[in-house]
């Protein structure tokens, strides 16, 4: 015990001076990461660039290799332009296991700066909608109106269909009607909003009204839709379930299948 508590103090006492210009490398270098990511995201939040966090982890990637660089030759005592030329011949390899790495990396970069998204951004991709919380390095995370999260590759962003929204399309649920054509459409229209309204107090968006769209006559009867606008913090689908049940059974609307005669 004592002969390996002596090979380490004179492991320490020989090396002492690289340690210590290592561990003064390391702690200047994380006192400037934090002071330039404050900075960086004051500085994103007060002009038109997105901000996002892939713009301040690139910096920060960089200030972390600079600070490596440093180290090397007076700690390690590697020439920095020989590991460089290293890093850079084997790059090439390891570029081929990382490609879907290095396409998220590349992928969410372009998308920032075309602002093409950006944080806040409501946009639908497969079928499912919701605002962009973050563009990271590897992934776009979308919150979902239900609280839950999607993390998308930023390379899948670049290469499928995306529609951006706006706040009150995403928030529009179409519920289509079918009203009696003997009734009087705009009296009949009025009564729909009158029982949207009153059934949908503290669901949908006070700012926005409801509106009846008609679209044209079947064989039924008058076919309609009926646009109602929720909260932003209210499922749309819960605003549709309350319309709907309010409707049911209302006189002015064809709720199922007329029996058509054997004979016509």
């Amino acid at each position: 015990m004592e002969l390996i508590l002596h090979s380490v103090l004179a492991w320490l006492g020989s090396n002492s001076e690289r340690i210590i210009i290592l561990v003064v490398t390391v702690i200047a270098t994380v006192i400037i990461t934090k002071i330039v990511s404050k900075a960086l995201n004051g500085l994103l939040d007060r002009s038109q660039i997105p901000s996002a966090s892939i713009f301040v982890n690139i910096v920060l990637a960089v200030l972390w290799i600079m600070a490596a660089m440093m180290v090397m030759q007076p700690v390690f005592g590697v020439n920095p332009t020989t590991f460089a030329t290293a890093l850079g011949i084997s790059g090439i390899a390891l570029s081929f296991g990382l490609k879907d790495t290095i396409s998220n990396i590349v992928g969410g970069f372009g998308l920032m700066v075309g602002k093409v998204i950006q944080p806040g951004d409501v946009i639908a991709i497969s079928g499912t909608s919701g605002t962009v919380k973050d563009v990271t390095w590897r992934h776009t995370i979308v919150t979902e109106l239900s609280g839950n999260e999607m993390w998308i590759p930023n390379s899948v962003l670049n290469t499928v269909s995306l529609e951006k929204l706006t706040m009150n399309g995403d928030a529009m649920v179409r519920i289509p009607l079918v009203l009696k054509g003997d009734c009087d459409p705009d009296q009949t229209a009025q009564q729909v909003l009158a029982i949207t309204s009153k059934a949908s107090n503290g669901l949908s968006t006070p700012s926005i009204p409801s509106v009846v769209r008609f679209q044209g006559f079947t064989a039924f009867g008058i076919s309609a839709e009926l646009w109602v606008f929720a909260k932003p913090e209210v499922m749309p689908a819960l605003l549709q379930d309350t319309v709907v049940r309010a409707l049911a059974g209302q006189d002015f609307l064809v709720q199922e299948k007329p029996e058509i005669p054997s004979g016509a």
